[in-house]
């Protein structure tokens, strides 16, 4: 995988057939977005293995974790407790073997948290969530919630419509190739932000 070597992921690519088995699948396949390396999990995970200390000895939750790349990444890097909540059952599925690919250990959470309080984690990561409004209103007060409890939220993006832009702090940018794009395609700039509770940093 490009720029993150330390990791390694059952992924897709643009011609791997997955999209036809995807539609011709009566429960439910339809988007196999997790099969796909995305520009917000792609920084989030390089940011984190460039700079252990984020989350060394802490409690993290990924929320939306699709393949895992973020909680391996976290776990690699000296997690205490790493929580991969994802609602696709396929995505669990390729979570489960790509964390088991990578030797770590990852609590998986099958069910939606943004509909109700947070778990007592220090550190939330979200990467790749901000791609349609009422997904972001969801995930944005959710990370409030967070916030409230007292956990950090680093958020992995390259700019997506519905990003809360006026309550982020820039912490890095990396390039890397956006979803599904492989080979000799130009890497694109992708930000990791913190989320901050209230107005500009």
């Amino acid at each position: 995988m490009p720029r993150l070597p330390e990791i390694r992921l059952h992924s897709a690519h643009p011609s791997s057939g997955l999209w036809r088995l995807a539609e011709s699948d009566e429960i439910g396949f339809a988007s196999p977005y997790w099969a796909y390396h995305w520009a917000g999990g792609l920084a989030l995970a390089r940011h984190i293995l460039d700079r252990p200390r984020t989350v060394a000895g802490r409690r993290v939750l990924d929320l939306g974790a699709g393949s895992g790349i973020v909680a391996i990444a976290a776990a690699k890097a000296g997690a205490s407790q790493v929580l991969a909540a994802e609602i696709d059952a396929y995505a669990i599925a390729a979570l489960r073997l790509n964390a088991a690919a990578n030797e770590v250990v990852l609590s998986v959470l099958s069910n939606d948290l943004t509909a109700g309080p947070p778990p007592l984690v220090d550190l939330v990561v979200v990467g790749d969530l901000f791609y349609e409004r009422g997904l972001a209103e969801r995930v944005t007060a959710f990370l409030d919630r967070c916030l409230d409890r007292g956990a950090e939220v680093l958020i992995g993006d390259p700019g997506r419509a519905f990003l809360p832009l006026s309550r982020l702090c820039l912490v890095a940018e990396y390039p890397v190739l956006e979803f599904g794009e492989v080979g000799d395609a130009a890497s694109k700039a992708s930000a990791v932000f913190s989320l901050e509770p209230a107005g500009p940093c």
